[in-house]
């Protein structure tokens, strides 16, 4: 009987949901892919678009992680080209690392192809820079603790006392006790705002304040799958006009004197 070499699986960051905006690379590998296991709650079905004839999909919506990596060992064992779809980008709350403590174990040799996460797609969403001069050079990534806990050094009161802009992933549910805890660090006239589904065709946005986010928020019925931005850099305000020296005309560097 032939040997057959194990193929290499490849984890694909989707996107946020707008097809176009997986990467190139990404693209290639799904139009290459035998084997398709896609996260078909967050994944827009459009990205299969790019799948060949012929290709093997599996939904992992309803498959827990045996189920997920035994098809990944099989699968590339036998010689098949394997992309596991994942939502956003497979490095923020993707749950790689026990699907690769797996292939590891089985000398299955993998990839990671990073994607655009939601929190860039938000930002592109409010039309917002995260980072700004004198407002907040610092972006913080974070969750607020539920049936995954959160490390008690990394509480969001702790992190609001940086005052930089956060985005608050896998929360929504929870924006009472969110807005509670910020307010810990944030004065309640801070800028805030909701991306529901950003970049999907049902996308929609709530602006406001911490004073009144959670309340519009309860209004709009938004439960899940939304972003939460809070920060400075969200103001409309004109924060003294500070401006990034990289354009100035007295900046001076190596490409311009």
């Amino acid at each position: 009987m032939k040997n057959i070499k194990p193929s290499t699986v490849h984890f694909v960051g989707a996107g946020p949901g707008d097809a176009e905006l997986i990467t190139v690379k990404g693209m290639r590998l799904l139009k290459e892919a035998g084997v398709v296991i896609y996260a078909g709650s967050l994944v827009q079905k459009a990205m299969l678009k790019y799948c060949k004839a012929g290709v093997k999909l599996f939904d992992s919506a309803g498959m827990n992680l045996q189920e997920i990596t035994s098809l990944m060992v099989s699968s590339a064992k036998a010689g098949k080209k394997v992309v596991r779809l994942h939502s956003g980008d497979p490095s923020l709350y993707g749950a790689i690392r026990e699907q690769t403590v797996v292939l590891d174990q089985a000398d299955i040799a993998y990839a990671m192809v990073p994607g655009v996460s939601s929190a860039f797609a938000s930002a592109a969403a409010l039309k917002a820079e995260l980072t700004m001069p004198e407002a907040s050079q610092t972006v913080i990534f974070t969750r607020l603790a539920g049936r995954t806990p959160v490390p008690e050094k990394e509480s969001l009161a702790g992190l609001a006392a940086h005052n930089a802009t956060i985005c608050v992933f896998l929360s929504s549910a929870m924006i009472s006790s969110v807005v509670r805890e910020l307010k810990k660090g944030y004065p309640a006239s801070t800028p805030a705002a909701i991306v529901y589904r950003a970049s999907w065709p049902d996308e929609f946005i709530i602006t406001g304040t911490l004073k009144d986010i959670a309340k519009k928020a309860r209004v709009a019925g938004i439960k899940s799958q939304a972003m939460i931005i809070v920060g400075r850099a969200l103001s409309k305000a004109r924060l003294g006009d500070k401006k990034s020296k990289l354009y100035d005309t007295d900046f001076r560097h190596a490409f311009r004197n």
